[in-house]
Formats: C-alpha cells, structure tokens, sequence
C-alpha cells in the first residue's frame, strides 16, 4: 500500500520554477558551443527540469516553456510514455490551470505509477524515479497555470503561445 497521498505532494512557487528554469537555461547556453537552446527552448527536453501540463481542453492561451503536455482525461492510457519521457529527469513539475484537482492528481499518479514499476516514488519532493535509482523530486505548481501567466505570461523567455486577451477577465 501506498503512502503517498495528495497531501503529501510537494508544491513550488512559480518564482522558484521560474528560477530554476532560468538558472538551466543559462547553464546549457554557456556549455553550448553551437549557440546554445537559447530563450529557454530545450531547457525541459535536454535538461534536468521537466513541466507536465496535464490541462485538457482548458490548454489554451499559453503555456510554460518546452513544458510537455499530457491531458489529464488521457493521463491513464499515457502514464507508460510519461514514466519513459521523464525517467532522466532530476526534477519534475505538474500543473493544470489552477493546481487544485488535476495536477496534483496526475502527480500522485505519476509517484504511485513509479512505486508499482519499483522505480521508487516517495511522494513529495524527495520522489524516488528516474534512471538507476537516482532521486527524483516531484512537485506541483502552486496557483497553476492562472498563478504563472499572472507573474511570467508576457514573459517570452518562460512562457510560449501567450494570449493576454483570454486571461484579461480572469480565469
């Protein structure tokens, strides 16, 4: 039986992602000597921070950066190709729009999912996972997507697709 539960789940402000995120992008562009992933781009693909945006029809007016979209309704039938894209990832962050329901949820089911295949899953930020045992910190965006367009959305850098005008009147 499991111990990990939905309170059990780490959260991360959107600061720190952001910090985090920029600190990669950094780190990658100086050790390229083709130029670099430049602007954040590659920053989730190449490096050691993945964003799983599990919004379902609700993905719409942006998105953070190389962040890797599974749909929450289809979460179930793609958990086995999540598990293989982030088993080489030191830290991975869920989010829907607000973080309430469907992050966490696909977070806890990410843990439980690495607990059964015996990869680990310790819940919070010290989740086992990732490849050869190495520790995996899983976490969930506090305030989700709504919490990061309202710091980051004109943000070029950090966020992709961004359509001020469908987050004007709120969420």
């Amino acid at each position: 039986m499991s111990l990990i539960t939905i309170s059990s789940l780490e959260r991360i402000s959107a600061s720190k992602l952001a910090g985090m995120l920029r600190a990669a992008d950094a780190a990658s562009t100086s050790t390229s000597t083709s130029g670099g992933a430049g602007a954040g781009a590659g920053v989730v693909e190449s490096g050691s921070i993945a964003i799983v945006d599990v919004r379902d029809d609700d993905h719409i007016g942006g998105h953070i950066r190389s962040s890797l979209h599974f749909p929450s309704r289809s979460l179930d039938a793609t958990m086995p190709t999540l598990q293989r894209r982030l088993a080489d990832k030191e830290t991975v962050v869920f989010h829907c729009a607000l973080s309430q329901q469907r992050g966490p949820s696909a977070a806890l089911q990410y843990l439980r999912a690495l607990e059964a295949d015996g990869s680990g899953g310790g819940g919070g930020g010290d989740g086992g996972g990732g490849i050869g045992g190495k520790k995996q910190k899983v976490y969930v965006l506090d305030r989700g997507f709504v919490g990061w367009q309202e710091v980051y959305g004109l943000d070029d850098k950090l966020t992709e697709g961004y359509r001020k005008e469908l987050w004007e009147e709120g969420y």
